[in-house]
């Protein structure tokens, strides 16, 4: 399928590759001055900005780039990439980190075991090009859609470097949102050792790291360098009931746990007719004088019972009426939310090795390797053992109810006793077994364990042909992910049977513990060790760049200068699916065979060319294109144009304008189909509920929870945007600047899963997409990856620079900040754009909220370093609670409040090759502000995890230390 591309589009770059590359080759090995003159130009994959973030010299670049040193990193207490991006103001505020999926995820995000991803701008990881040194690395082998930042070697980074900008015309697919360039040193001679620890307050989430740097010998001198760091690190868990903040259990708020699957069981009836009748509580209760059915009752939540606190730690009555479901007066809930980790656990060692060799004067070749073993263990919540009459995944059905036998007697009495005297015996079917929605304690937190083996190799040769400089390197990189199984998951026959002898008993009452026999049986049911599912990414590339000046040829402001380059690669992925002989059904286990591929590959050929043209000595014009031809998909060809206008020299002008593209991963072309239960309680049959809304009040939106389908599609065609930007940079003086970027971003045909509300919308255009039994009930919705609609983002960022000098020593006032005026989506390409969904709630992607800054104050003198920052993350509308407009809580407040920490460190290096560090996050201890948003739809309960640091206040300390 070839990627369309508009006819302006072909002409500018035929004209930037054909018109001005071929007069312009044949002067690459021409003399265009002394043999040591540099280059006036660089190509955007060798940018070299030095110095501090957003000096001068930086933000005067034709295009916005935002440099951070190792010593800023130091400085802000940041250990890792993810931690980096958090504190970065263009990265977006999407489900990207660990606390953010580490729970219940967006459909599309599932299988992302740990998996943390830059994203610039809100075009998401997928669209945001993270680059090691210049080159690409391969995305994370699980899903191969998105680069791991775990995987970097980050305790060997020198600076990272950020393009907030498109790069398609440069980089090719994925360089919508920007590029980042995470930057290692290139040679090193010495041996270094650091160890770093970030611990909170609080407890949980700690954080300690260890590296140690070496090298040998000089490259002017000996004519070799070779060095090499390892770095080991470690982050502890972090659970939701470490912190008050997540507590779930709030109805005046509008924040309710929805289930009645708790550690002491609530027992349930399942119809009125058929094997529901057959339980215990036949097709449900009736209390005196009232006439709803009652289909869930917990016993401790009775008319003068204990109380379902009394039940047992984190429960507490089910919010009925929030959940519009009367017949669930009288259950239980469980603060699932609170059980569950709000940030996993990861254990990463990580290798970085390179050696350089002169040849001659003019050349160097060099060979680098990284490498990487990063574990994570992603833990949910105890599964919960749900009665039913049917098959579903999620459910055990009617073999495993409590029955009454001499094991369960008491027990069974017990219950019963509690039902009859306030429902009287009649409406009871003593000797029936009893149905029930249980949280198994006994069996342990679920856990998948995912390991992910990264490794890159570079091979290259560059230096100087006169006047030009080139660079030549082989690379392959390759990013191999397994995840198996760890405690919490039960082969199902085995565990079907402990529970349907009764061995296994679901209402202990509080500090009773199950039996021997229990948890002998489900020791022997236990699942743990088997693997789930497996991939690998890889990613070999072949590239080849010059750049000089065309002596030949000069404007009015000077030499034109040129760069050009070549980029030979192939993508491959594999996927492994259940790859066991052994098949058992494992209960809730989410394997995923259906997405099982073998060897897919694709080769992409590309050309690109760059020039600067100094049109007057203080207007710049550059011109940029890439033509990119990827096998199945046909080529495209973008372009980008930008310029810098200085007309005094205290201020400059700079814009550009580009076109992007970004082609489907192998998983959204050739996933397989796989289901997923729908579980809430809000969807309605658009056929006889227009708005899908369920209302069982009203006829034809009764409450519908059928499977969905999700896979790929191999007749997707990539995506496309543009990108404009017009900013300006004003230096009055030494000690002040300011820079000023007005940005914007279109994307169309956008690749996604077919999303639930546009496919409720528009239904008479999606009517196929709701699938149907013999009597016309939905039974599944097909939300396979589609090409539908796009987005539009608009945004503003602002750096500015104050500094001089204080008491012998010097100071600077760092202000950077992001201003976000737009952001609005269409479901089709033939439909207006969405009202603008600035500051408010977006589940599961990126929030848009409309401003955030990061404002720092530092003052230096001799040995000692001073940093102290605020961190402001605004406020924005909630999304309504989940029974609204039905049943609106009195306390419910709609405005989520802004989230705003400081932070503190002092560094002091008094001593020779010694650096001491000492730092205090969150130094108010800010607690997340409060929102409603449910559990059951996105990770976090009563905070969110795409703004807040779930940590509390932490201290952190370094010390670094030279051994020669």
């Amino acid at each position: 399928m070839p990627v369309r591309t508009t006819p302006a589009t072909h002409r500018l770059c035929a004209a930037l590759l054909a018109a001005l590359a071929a007069p312009a080759l044949p002067a690459m090995a021409q003399e265009a001055g002394s043999k040591d003159a540099k280059p006036t130009v660089k190509t955007l994959d060798q940018v070299t900005v030095t110095g501090s973030r957003i000096k001068r010299v930086e933000i005067e670049q034709a295009l916005p780039i935002t440099s951070i040193t190792k010593q800023e990193i130091d400085a802000q207490g940041i250990t890792s990439a993810e931690q980096l991006l958090m504190y970065l103001n263009i990265a977006s505020n999407g489900s990207d980190n660990l606390a953010s999926n580490a729970g219940i995820v967006q459909d599309t995000l599932r299988g992302d075991n740990g998996v943390s991803g830059a994203n610039l701008r809100g075009q998401g990881s997928d669209a945001t090009l993270v680059l090691l040194n210049g080159r690409r690395v391969a995305t994370h082998g699980l899903k191969g859609r998105a680069v791991d930042l775990n995987s970097i070697p980050f305790a060997a980074i020198e600076r990272v470097e950020v393009l907030r900008d498109g790069a398609s015309a440069i980089y090719g697919t994925d360089a919508i949102g920007g590029v980042i360039n995470f930057i290692t040193k290139r040679d090193y001679q010495g041996a270094q050792v650091t160890g770093f620890v970030d611990v909170t307050e609080a407890g949980g989430g700690n954080v300690y790291r260890s590296s140690l740097l070496f090298g040998h010998g000089d490259l002017d001198k000996d004519g070799w360098n070779a060095f090499g760091t390892v770095s080991v690190k470690r982050n502890t868990i972090l659970r939701g009931d470490d912190r008050d903040f997540s507590n779930s259990f709030q109805p005046e708020r509008g924040l309710s746990p929805d289930t009645r699957g708790t550690p002491f069981a609530t027992v349930f009836s399942l119809g009125t007719s058929g094997v529901g009748s057959t339980s215990l509580l036949k097709g449900g209760v009736f209390e005196p004088g009232n006439a709803t059915r009652l289909t869930a009752v917990n016993i401790y939540n009775l008319p003068g019972a204990e109380g379902c606190e009394a039940a047992g730690p984190n429960m507490g009555p089910y919010a009925y009426r929030s959940w519009n479901s009367l017949s669930s007066k009288y259950a239980c809930a469980w603060d699932y939310p609170a059980a569950a980790v709000i940030q996993q656990p990861v254990d990463s060692v990580d290798f970085i090795g390179r050696a350089t060799f002169r040849i001659g004067e003019q050349h160097e070749a060099y060979v680098e390797l990284t490498g990487s073993k990063v574990k994570v263990a992603k833990t949910f919540e105890p599964n919960q053992i749900s009665s039913s009459t049917s098959t579903a995944a999620t459910s055990l059905g009617p073999t495993t109810w409590y029955p009454l036998n001499a094991t369960t007697k008491a027990t069974y009495d017990k219950v019963y006793n509690a039902l009859a005297a306030y429902f009287g015996a009649g409406q009871l079917n003593y000797g029936a077994p009893i149905a029930y929605r249980w949280r198994c304690m006994a069996c342990g937190p679920r856990q998948i364990e995912t390991t992910t083996d990264s490794y890159r190799f570079v091979a290259g040769i560059g230096g100087m042909l006169g006047d030009w400089t080139y660079d030549v390197g082989l690379s392959r990189a390759s990013s191999k992910s397994e995840s198996i199984l760890g405690t919490g998951f039960h082969y199902t026959d085995a565990l079907k049977a402990a529970l349907g002898s009764g061995l296994i008993n679901p209402f202990l009452a509080p500090g009773q513990a199950q039996s021997a026999e229990a948890m002998a049986a489900l020791d022997a049911a236990s699942a743990a060790g088997v693997k789930l599912y497996g991939g690998e990414s890889i990613v070999t590339e072949l590239d080849a760049s010059v750049s000089g000046e065309l002596g030949f040829f000069t404007l009015p402001g000077g030499s034109i200068a040129m760069a050009a380059g070549i980029d030979l690669r192939r993508e491959e992925y594999k996927f492994d699916g259940d790859q066991r002989t052994d098949k058992r059904a494992v209960f809730n286990a989410p394997f995923d065979d259906a997405n099982a591929l073998g060897d897919v590959s694709r080769d992409i050929k590309a050309a690109y060319v760059e020039f600067n043209l100094p049109v007057f000595k203080n207007f710049d014009l550059n011109l940029a294109g890439r033509y990119d031809d990827y096998s199945g998909f046909g080529s495209t060809t973008n372009p980008k144009v930008s310029f810098r206008y200085k007309p005094f020299d205290s201020l400059l002008f700079r814009g550009a304008y580009s076109t992007g593209f970004k082609v489907p991963n192998f998983n959204q072309l050739y996933n397989g189909i796989s289901e997923v239960q729908y579980t809430g309680q809000d969807l309605a049959d658009p056929a006889t509920c227009p708005s899908g809304k369920a209302n069982p009040s009203v006829a034809g939106c009764e409450i519908i929870r059928p499977v969905e389908l999700f896979g790929g599609n191999p007749q997707l065609a990539p995506e496309e945007s543009t990108q404009k930007s017009f900013g300006l940079v004003y230096s009055p003086m030494d000690r002040f600047n300011i820079a000023l970027d007005w940005w914007e971003i279109e994307r169309t045909n956008t690749i996604r899963a077919a999303a639930r509300d546009v496919l409720i919308t528009y239904y008479d255009e999606f009517e196929a997409n709701w699938i149907r039994d013999a009597s016309g009930e939905v039974v599944a919705i097909d939300r396979r990856y589609i090409n539908s609609g796009g987005s539009l983002t608009r945004g503003i960022e602002l750096d500015a620079n104050f500094n001089g000098e204080l008491a012998g020593g010097r100071w600077n006032i760092n202000l950077n900040g992001s201003y976000l005026n737009m952001f609005k989506t269409k479901a089709l390409e033939t439909l207006p754009y969405s009202s603008n969904l600035i500051g408010k709630y977006v589940r599961y992607y990126n929030l848009p909220i409309r401003w955030k800054h990061t404002l720092s104050f530092n003052w230096t003198r001799e040995a000692w370093s001073h940093t102290f920052t605020q961190i402001h993350r605004d406020g924005y509308y909630d999304e309504p609670a989940a029974s609204f407009p039905s049943y609106i809580p009195d306390g419910w407040n709609p405005r989520v409040e802004g989230y705003t920490t400081y932070n503190y460190n002092v560094t002091w290096t008094g001593i020779e090759r010694l650096k001491l560090g000492f730092g205090i996050k969150n130094l108010f201890n800010q607690d997340p502000p409060f929102t409603a948003h449910q559990n059951d739809f996105a990770a976090g309960a009563g905070w969110e995890p795409r703004i807040a640091d779930p940590r509390g206040r932490a201290y952190t300390f370094l010390v670094e230390y030279d051994l020669w």
